[in-house]
């Protein structure tokens, strides 16, 4: 689980800063999201299954917010998620 920032902020490059800032969000939002329906793997509880499942979803919207904005942000982030799609496309 993220306790601590996987790169140091302080040596980002002040006009990456907010994308920067972006991606932690993401990545603690995954790393909640894949917790979260771990956890829900492991109760026999049904309640508490579904508690946890509508969290991990929550938390999958997060991403989204995140990756919205962070696309506003970093054209090449744009592109590549084009191309990354677009290779999906063709192996499949």
């Amino acid at each position: 689980m993220l306790s601590q920032f996987p790169i140091n902020l302080e040596k980002v490059r002040k006009e990456d800063i907010n994308k920067e800032i972006l991606r932690l969000g993401m990545i603690a939002e995954l790393d909640a999201v894949s917790l979260y329906e771990q956890l829900a793997s492991y109760t026999d509880n049904q309640t508490l299954k579904k508690v946890l499942l509508d969290i991990a979803k929550e938390e999958k919207t997060h991403i989204g917010e995140f990756q919205a904005l962070l696309l506003m942000l970093d054209e090449e982030q744009v592109q590549e998620l084009k191309k990354g799609k677009k290779e999906i496309e063709e192996m499949l």
